[in-house]
């Protein structure tokens, strides 16, 4: 394959001594214009695959397999998919075939089995050929001669020769590096093409296809050039006839050694495919060698890469095999230049990582920052907000304070005033009076201490062991235990000053704390536990 790419090539370029009939901007308008309808093929192919679903449903709605119709529409859907999945137009052709073969078997004298028995050998020509594209070559050709021919009507004998044309030319495209082979089997497809030619209409465009592929074929380039011409002409851009007489007008121009008619030709025989979806096609693998050759490496790897999908989805064994050997060229030379770019890209990668690790550390440390004044801040809030509320409670209980001492003195003057000296003896000496003042105490404390520390019972509790967990009446939001534990939590470790706050002695208050030790989970730790209940993290 390498050879003949290099072949064609070097006969390319052997045209930079001859006069063109097509310019340089010409065959890049055309290139162009192919670059446009590759980005289009999806909607083609879609377009295609519509018609043939359309077909499928009008076969669908005829009465029964009895029917010529039905027979008819098989054979147009099986035809729609040739050249575009080889596998379901085998498929059809099977299915046609086995059914007229049926119906010509069950009414053989009528002229509905004569119809069927005519259909049955379509199919079975039709499908001898479409097996040699997809590499059963014994198989086809022993299908091909099996066919009786000689009952055959002039326009079934067309179709025999046509298709064994076509088979024989798939055969010999096989044998491409066995010289002798190849020109075996595309003696025998000139032959096929020779008994065609008189069976068809001297004035129809397939007459003139043949004809000008079969001067091509015997090597008189110039009056099939000119057959061709004439040809291309008058027939549609988008056809398929336009696709392969183009192709064969490049074939000529590559032996005239003229390299603009070879590349303007063969697109416009790619351009023509795919506005087909044409997925078994030669001019865009052959286009992709030529314009690797000519240094078009971005062109060629694209234009190869869509023929190798092409010859997949066609599952056309003959095109996946030329495409596979031209691929891997292009995919080499394709493949250093990505290992260059990729050399390049890793270098600027690792630069670019560097800088961005360098990034990621700074931003790193500023988020560091960034967070600990946020906690700074925080932290600050917090102890403002704390500091407010320690101050409006102790503003707070010195007011209730002031107030309860000054109605204590208006109660001595008044006793005093009144001569009730013993009175006021009894009400100091009884300790009822204190005993008061420390529950108005006790209750103005607790709230201002669980408004600091709301969750500071359970916190407690959760030092403590279960069995061993402080209980409180229905009114009640601390008790002695909690209150002495609050202390502790305020800072407040002397045991005489905790003593007179709460009116116990120094002897109860050590009790107290001993006992709530020895209740506690983790001994060792339980004042620290205490301090920790509510701090900051």
């Amino acid at each position: 394959m390498k050879f003949i790419v290099a072949f064609l090539f070097a006969v390319i370029s052997f045209s930079a001594c001859h006069a063109s009939a097509f310019t340089d901007r010409e065959v890049e308008r055309s290139l162009v214009q192919l670059d446009n309808e590759l980005k289009h093929r999806d909607r083609y192919f879609e377009k295609r695959v519509s018609r043939l679903d359309s077909l499928k449903r009008e076969r669908k709605s005829l009465a029964g397999k009895d029917t010529i119709g039905w027979l008819e529409t098989t054979m147009e859907i099986a035809k729609g998919y040739n050249s575009f999945n080889n596998d379901s137009a085998l498929v059809y052709y099977t299915k046609g075939y086995d059914a007229a073969l049926e119906i010509a078997g069950r009414q053989p004298h009528t002229r509905l089995g004569q119809l069927a028995d005519s259909l049955q050998a379509e199919f079975r020509l039709r499908r001898a050929t479409y097996m040699s594209l997809s590499g059963f070559i014994t198989d086809a050709v022993n299908e091909y001669e099996a066919v009786d021919t000689s009952r055959m009507g002039p326009g079934l004998m067309a179709t025999y020769h046509e298709s064994g044309r076509q088979m024989y030319s798939f055969i010999s495209s096989y044998y491409g590096g066995w010289l002798e082979t190849y020109d075996y089997w595309n003696n025998r497809s000139i032959e096929s093409q020779r008994s065609l030619l008189p069976l068809l209409d001297p004035a129809g465009d397939k007459y003139l296809l043949n004809l000008g592929e079969y001067y091509y074929n015997i090597r008189e380039y110039a009056r099939s050039r000119e057959i061709l011409l004439d040809l291309a002409k008058k027939i549609k851009k988008d056809s398929p006839t336009y696709a392969i007489a183009t192709h064969i007008l490049a074939s000529i121009a590559l032996t005239r050694g003229d390299r603009n008619e070879y590349l303007y030709y063969l697109t416009q025989s790619a351009i023509a495919d795919t506005r087909q979806a044409t997925l078994e096609v030669i001019s865009l693998q052959e286009l992709a060698g030529v314009l690797y050759e000519m240094d078009d490496k971005r062109r060629a790897h694209e234009y190869i890469s869509v023929a190798m999908n092409n010859a997949v989805e066609s599952r056309a064994s003959v095109r996946m095999m030329k495409t596979t050997e031209l691929l891997s060229m292009v995919e080499e030379d394709h493949n250093s230049q990505i290992t260059l770019w990729r050399t390049w890209m890793y270098a600027i990668i690792a630069v670019l990582m560097m800088c961005m690790c360098a990034l990621i550390v700074s931003m790193f440390f500023l988020r560091r920052q960034l967070t600990r004044v946020a906690r700074m801040k925080q932290e600050l809030q917090d102890a403002n907000q704390t500091k407010d509320v320690y101050i409006s409670q102790f503003l707070s209980l010195c007011s209730i304070y002031m107030d309860k001492l000054k109605q204590f003195g208006k109660l001595v003057n008044r006793k005093i005033s009144a001569g009730q000296v013993d009175d006021l003896y009894k009400l100091t000496k009884s300790g009822k009076f204190v005993e008061e003042q420390s529950v108005d105490f006790y209750k103005v404390f607790d709230d201002a201490f669980l408004h600091i520390y709301p969750d500071f019972v359970d916190k407690v509790n959760a030092l403590l062991r279960p069995e061993e967990r402080i209980v409180l009446g229905e009114d009640e939001q601390m008790n002695s235990d909690l209150r002495i534990l609050a202390f502790m939590r305020l800072g407040i470790d002397d045991t005489n000053r905790v003593a007179q706050i709460l009116n116990f002695s120094v002897n109860t208050i050590y009790a107290y704390r001993n006992r709530l030790r020895n209740r506690a989970i983790n001994r060792a730790t339980f004042e620290a536990d205490i301090m920790a209940i509510g701090s900051l993290e």
